[in-house]
């Protein structure tokens, strides 16, 4: 029996061979999945925002925009602990790159925790140019009182680009104590020559609106670390603090008791509002993230989201909640789902959910909200968390927001785009149907009729914000279309472009 057993034993064995096969396979199995694992974003103006890269054997290279979308930018934004996706980008937006283009249609679905896990062809396959670079903007949420998240007081991790702005020790992420990211390390601004301009930059810079006032004598309290900055200058024009006029970094003649500071008005990055309903307090719910779209019902049995909604919106308190698209199906993409608001958020896109355009919804489950209208009458109803606040039922424009102007109807007329803080037309040079159906999409109409020329609604105003567009029809927004750089063209406004639409 002894000897059975030994038998068996040995039978069971590996040759030393297949051993060292295994190894050798374990080991090429373990660097496949683990060379390719740091991701950057770049050329944004902040950590969160940027030319997507990977890191591959010591050396960066980009990604090209073949398939990809928002689930593959929701990743990004997780690997980075950057909050929630508010773009994908195409088209090389933040810039060509340089290098080797190391990943190709990117397939993700939503739940890897890394852009590596996700489905795409064999590193470094591509049929692409740089002129194809992917990027994101990711948005950090207000995580205070949001459902699902943690309070973070943590620094922006060391990965972040020279130049890159905090506001610290405000009340909120658009008032502080101005800190500025340079060779690795944080460090303050001195308040010599800084005032009004210098503060707009600011605030633009870190997507905050326009500056309310700018402060000096550390009216944050002290900084620590180096003073990096110094005679600061801006026109008020700049779109970052780096390109206004200094001493230069680390020259300076200052102590932390003059580190300088701004308070900046903020921003709604996401309207919303009620359509289909009697009245704009009442309606199936959309909300805009450069496309508008709808919210799906799952989890909206809290009357806490409808606080939030009608608190966005200027209205009164919310009376009902009405799902299985109550107010008719809508269109285009449904961009939120699983909503689960604490009722303290600011706007609707701080409440916790799947992420933006992650759902397993149709449009017959399309939420919609009953508020209270609000009027003077109202006195306390429904707006004991308002007492500081004034109705807003016009919302922030964004950047890349479109709209049509002097038109017979809401979907017809001259194309203007909301780009820089300031809206500006579109030229007609390369001006096609692909292009017009973009636009009706995007503002929320049907099918696209008519591409129209040579100003056909007017001469527009402003900058000509963007030419040559070669839209597919298939984007979701212009912003997502083949075009030349913003601001470069050789139109005047005799060439503003316009569309007509079929009403929705």
């Amino acid at each position: 029996m002894r000897g059975q057993r030994v038998a068996q034993s040995e039978c069971k064995c590996w040759h030393p061979a297949m051993w060292l096969l295994v190894s050798l396979l374990g080991s090429l199995f373990l660097v496949a999945v683990s060379v390719v694992q740091l991701v950057r974003l770049v050329d944004g103006g902040s950590r969160c925002q940027g030319r997507v890269e990977v890191q591959y054997n010591g050396s960066w290279g980009t990604v090209c925009d073949d398939d990809w979308d928002m689930v593959d930018a929701s990743v990004v934004c997780r690997q980075l602990e950057c909050g929630l996706a508010v773009a994908s980008h195409n088209s090389s937006k933040f810039g060509k790159g340089t290098g080797q283009i190391l990943f190709d249609n990117v397939g993700c679905e939503g739940d890897e925790a890394e852009l590596s896990q996700c489905k795409r062809t064999g590193l470094g396959i591509h049929n692409c140019h740089h002129n194809e670079d992917v990027g994101v903007t990711c948005k950090e949420p207000n995580l205070e009182g949001s459902r699902g998240f943690e309070p973070s007081t943590a620094p922006p991790q060391d990965n972040s680009g020279d130049g890159t702005l905090r506001l610290v020790n405000g009340q909120d992420n658009c008032e502080g104590r101005v800190e500025i990211f340079y060779s690795g390390v944080w460090g303050t601004v001195c308040d010599d020559d800084w005032d009004i301009n210098d503060a707009n930059v600011v605030c633009r810079q870190i997507g905050c609106g326009t500056a309310v006032s700018q402060h000096t004598n550390s009216y944050f309290g002290y900084g620590t670390g180096h003073i990096l900055l110094d005679n600061i200058n801006c026109v008020g024009q700049e779109e970052e603090l780096t390109q206004c006029v200094s001493l230069g970094w680390f020259v300076h003649n200052c102590g932390h008791h003059e580190d300088a500071g701004v308070t900046c008005t903020g921003r709604t990055l996401f309207p919303i509002r009620l359509v289909n309903g009697n009245n704009s307090c009442q309606g199936r719910l959309e909300i805009f993230n450069y496309i508008w779209g709808t919210v799906c019902d799952d989890d909206w049995d809290d009357m806490n989201n409808a606080v939030v909604v009608c608190r966005q919106l200027g209205c009164g308190a919310p009376t009902e909640i009405k799902t299985n698209a109550f107010f008719g199906h809508g269109s285009g993409p449904i961009l939120l789902d699983n909503m689960a608001c604490s009722g303290s958020e600011r706007e609707l896109a701080e409440c916790f959910n799947l992420g933006w355009g992650q759902h397993n919804c149709g449009h017959h489950e399309d939420v919609g909200v009953i508020c209270q209208p609000f009027d003077d009458q109202s006195s306390n109803q429904g707006r004991s968390l308002l007492l500081t606040e004034e109705p807003a039922t016009t919302p922030q424009p964004i950047e890349g927001m479109i709209r049509l102007v002097d038109g017979q109807h809401q979907c017809e007329g001259r194309v203007e785009m909301y780009l820089n803080s300031s809206w500006g037309t579109v030229c007609d040079d390369a001006w096609d149907l692909p292009d017009a159906q973009v636009v009706c999409r995007q503002v929320g109409c049907g099918e696209a009729m008519a591409a129209w020329e040579n100003s056909y609604f007017g001469h527009g105003t402003g900058t000509i914000q963007i030419d040559n567009l070669k839209c597919s029809g298939d984007e979701a927004s212009l912003w997502n279309c083949s075009h030349i750089p913003y601001n470069v063209h050789n139109c005047d406004h005799s060439e503003d472009a316009g569309v007509t639409c079929s009403p929705s």
